[in-house]
């Protein structure tokens, strides 16, 4: 009698470790079911594609290209000692329309 109790105990445990390890933990599988019932409720982040005004980019472009040339004549007066009082606002411009230039470009 002894022996059938100790058989029908160590079965018992014996069936209930193997189901643990074969079916894993009860809140590892709540939290996988849980993640996948949340994956398929949130929608694919939509990425918008943002309008980029080409004759605007162009004509930014173009006014950088004449602020390039002018800032180039403009060193070569500094180079002979005189410093043009529009070449910092001249800089200054380049710099902004350079910024906006690549903020537009760069999605």
């Amino acid at each position: 009698m002894r022996s059938l109790i100790l058989l029908l105990t160590l079965l018992v445990s014996a069936s209930s470790g193997w189901a643990q390890h074969h079916l894993g933990p009860t809140g590892q599988r709540q939290a996988d079911q849980a993640e996948d019932q949340f994956e398929k409720t949130v929608p694919p982040p939509v990425r918008q594609q943002s309008s980029v005004d080409f004759a605007k980019l162009k004509s930014d472009s173009d006014e950088l290209i004449v602020l390039s040339q002018s800032i180039h004549s403009g060193i070569n007066d500094v180079r002979k000692g005189m410093l043009p009082k529009d070449l910092i606002d001249k800089l200054k411009q380049m710099e902004k329309l350079s910024k906006r230039l690549r903020s537009e470009i760069t999605p």
